[in-house]
């Protein structure tokens, strides 16, 4: 699947660690979920990044890509420095104007 731009930059943001560029890809008000915490806005996504990259150094492989609903949906082999690394992650995004309005890791 041919991702949005802004799922691509995202997620070639987030392996480099780029907290800033990857908040970039998310709209002002956009809403990340994920390890059952929000974070709301592009403050909040960079911190979230790159709090993640401190703690886990976490790289996402793609492995495949559809839309449903209005939604795309990702599935991604992310390892890194935690239990039970490599696991599969499902990234569920919806855009608004090209942006992503908000992203669900589970």
């Amino acid at each position: 699947m041919n991702f949005p731009d802004s799922i691509t930059a995202y997620f070639e943001a987030a392996n480099a660690g780029d907290g800033e560029a990857a908040a970039a890809c998310f709209s002002e008000d956009a809403i990340v979920c994920d390890e059952e915490a929000e974070h709301r806005g592009r403050p909040a996504i960079r911190a979230w990044v790159e709090q993640a990259t401190k703690k886990y150094q976490p790289r996402v492989e793609i492995l495949k890509g559809e839309e449903s609903a209005g939604r795309i949906l990702v599935t991604g082999r992310v390892s890194g420095t935690f239990p039970g690394s490599p696991v599969e992650l499902e990234f569920e995004f919806k855009l608004e104007n090209g942006m992503i309005s908000s992203l669900r890791i589970q």
